[in-house]
Formats: structure tokens, sequence, C-alpha cells
């Protein structure tokens, strides 16, 4: 098992129960013989769902069959295997994908069209559809309103702990509850999402407007974090909504500009922030988090290709990992990016010490002062490139010998 990563939770969210989802997980024994490793949840008629995957030319066979169904009007049934990502496996994996759903479909009396599917781990080895025959029967006669922290658990790879969150608001003086699931250590930068998590509210809402909120606040959440440059095939992040709410008096959101959406939405984009930023405090091997910011860009997109040239660049991540406040190694990066900016207008800032001004060294460099700043566990990087006034934030794990290791033995 991967060491425990220094950020995990020291206690989970208590997640009440979503009206109308129901869940259970199996050990299917796919690559994991020791735990849970298929999840499957059902919904209530009238469920929604929007979704945002992987931009990758080799995605895998459950991410076309998600982004095929995802025009369809609703949602009954949500698949997930951990252990085998069921991508690059040609035929095969279209079959496994149809059959897999199929089967869900008749346990749970639903068009198989209307179950989405993901799947995580290996890439190239055919996902034997044979195992999850038994998985989905038993958990189809199992399935409960709680708890879900034990999909959380079912869906994990790499992942050194279980990824959670939870929230609640009031529209329409009734509660609304938000609650998601997330997996992801590894194959981690972000081109959509990265990784798979799972979203699931009571709320009464258009899938329209669902679509748009998860198209919108994923740049800014999962598409703002990266562990090692690398985009997963099987990238997926699904919403479901159950439409519950209106049974209490929740007038449904049908109109973008509803007051009330505000609200929601808010909700909504904390606790898709919150998955992320735990999925990058996972990241294989982490020892320290980095958040960096670059400020004074021609464009967000600008602003946002310097970050991440500065949050992948192995030189800065391993000197980050070793305690160096190398800020030139982050000047490297800034140059390498491709990107508008002003060398004799840099300014770098580790933490709340300038170490760079005007493209040299600042007069307030202290190294004794940054060696110790250099010891907390989260590096806040601040980048002022000197060209316009736009600004964007990601955050990006540091690169350690453990990260080898663990990518060294994965298939062992």
């Amino acid at each position: 098992m991967n060491k425990i990563s220094p950020f995990a939770p020291s206690k989970y969210p208590d997640i009440c129960e979503i009206s109308g989802m129901k869940f259970a997980t199996f050990a299917a024994a796919i690559k994991y013989s020791h735990r849970d490793d298929v999840f499957l949840a059902s919904f209530c008629q009238n469920t929604v769902a929007a979704g945002v995957f992987t931009k990758s030319k080799c995605p895998s066979a459950p991410v076309d069959w998600c982004k095929k169904i995802l025009a369809k009007p609703y949602a009954r049934a949500l698949l997930v295997n951990s252990g085998n990502a069921n991508a690059f496996t040609g035929k095969k994996g279209e079959e496994t994908v149809k059959l897999s759903a199929q089967l869900v479909g008749e346990n749970l009396s639903c068009k198989k069209e209307e179950v989405f599917l993901a799947s995580t781990g290996v890439i190239g080895e055919p996902l034997i559809a044979e195992k999850l025959i038994p998985a989905i029967k038993k958990c189809a006669s199992n399935l409960k309103p709680t708890p879900l922290i034990n999909g959380a658990k079912a869906i994990m790879t790499t992942d050194s702990y279980p990824k959670i969150a939870f929230a609640k608001i009031i529209i329409d003086g009734q509660e609304i509850k938000i609650a998601g699931i997330a997996k992801g250590a590894g194959m981690i930068a972000p081109n959509m999402a990265t990784m798979l998590s799972f979203i699931f509210t009571d709320m009464a809402i258009s899938k329209n407007i669902l679509q748009q909120l998860v198209e919108t606040y994923v740049d800014e959440t999962f598409n703002s974090i990266s562990v090692d440059s690398d985009c997963s095939t099987s990238d997926s992040l699904l919403v479901f909504a159950t439409q519950k709410a209106s049974e209490r008096g929740v007038r449904p959101i049908i109109n973008i500009n509803d007051k009330r959406l505000n609200i929601f939405s808010l909700a909504l984009k904390k606790i898709m922030h919150n998955l992320a930023l735990q999925i990058v405090k996972d990241g294989e091997g982490i020892s320290k988090l980095m958040k960096i910011s670059v400020f004074g860009a021609k464009s967000r997109k600008s602003a946002k290709k310097i970050a991440f040239s500065i949050g992948n660049s192995p030189l800065v991540k391993t000197a980050i990992a070793g305690e160096d406040a190398n800020w030139g190694r982050v000047v490297m990066a800034i140059g390498k990016a491709g990107e508008p900016a002003d060398r004799d207008k840099i300014s770098i800032y580790f933490g709340e010490y300038e170490v760079a001004r005007k493209g040299e060294i600042s007069p307030l460099y202290c190294e004794k002062t940054l060696a110790k700043y250099m010891k907390n566990p989260e590096i806040d990087i601040k980048v002022n490139v000197g060209v316009g006034d736009k600004s964007a934030t990601i955050y990006a794990s540091d690169l350690t010998h453990d990260y080898i290791s663990i990518n060294a033995d994965y298939r062992s």
C-alpha cells in the first residue's frame, strides 16, 4: 500500500442521504483482491446528468459511451470499477461497456442508455466482463442510501485516502444536499477534468443549466490542478441531480437568470474545488503542496499556461521537494512557457517573501529566511510577469523519490 499522504484528512464528513439515490460496492477482484473495487449507484426517475470528459485522443471505452449517452434526457445508474481502465482495448472494450450497461439496466429496470460507466486503472488490458456480472447483480440487490465513503474507497487506485465532500444549502426554505467523491493521485494533468469524480444532489434543476455550471466551474477547479503533467485516458466528471427537492416544495431552476441559482452554483463550485484540491494533495509521493499564482499577464489563458509551466517543471518540483527556494528555476519555467512576459519587470514571491524584483534578485532576499519558509508543507509561489492585468491560480504537488517508486511498481 502507498504511503499515506501527509495531507490526508484526520476525519471525513458525515454524509446524509441524498434523496433519490442509493448505492452499493462489491469486491470483484479485477486487480485488487483485498477490497471492494466496483461501485454501483442507482437514481430515481427524472434524474438528470451533466458531465465533462478527457480531451485525450486515446479515450477509454467508458468515456466514449458516456459522451454518447450524455445527450439523453435522464440518468438512472452509474457503474464504476477500479483496477482496469478499459482503455486502449479495442472492440473488446466496447463490448464490455455495452454488456455492462445492459446488465445494469436489466437489474435496475432501466434502459442501458441511462447507465453511465467509468473505469480506472491499468491501460491496455482487456476488462473481463464476466467479473462484473456477479458484482452488478450483488450491488443491485444491496442498494442503500449510505455510507457514500464506501463508494469513494471502491474507486481508488494509487490513492492513499478516499476523497469525499459534502454541503447543505437552503433554497425555498428547504434543505438541499450536495455530495461528491473522487479518485486520483497519478496521471493528473487537467485537460477537462482529470481523474474520476462523481457529484450527487437532490436539487431540482434543468439538465441544460447543470451542464453549463459544470463546464464553467471545471476550469477553476479540476482544470487547475496537476501532479505529473500527464492527462488520463479516463478523465470523467459527472454530476447527477435527482430533482427530489421539488417534492419538498422547491421550484425547479429552469432559467439561468433565476436568482436562486447563485446559491446552488456557489455550493457546487465549492464541492468541485474541494475534491480537486484533495486529488492534488494526494499526488503520488507528495510531500509539499504548491499554490502557484501568476499575475500581470496578457490574458487568463496566458497566466494559467505560465502557472502550469512552473507547476509541471520537474526542476521546480524537485527543488520544492528538497526545500530549496531555487527561484531561478521558476524564471526558467516562465521563459519556457512561450507566453508574453517582460523579463525586466518580473517579480517573484515565495510566500510573503520577495525573492526577485524587476528582473533580478530582490534586495530583500534572505537565504536564511527562505530556508525556514521552505520547511512548510504548503508553498505559495506568486509571480508577476509585468505585461497586463490578468491572473490565474493552479495547485501542484512536488516530485519525490516515492513518486518514482509508486510508478515503477504500478503493474507489478
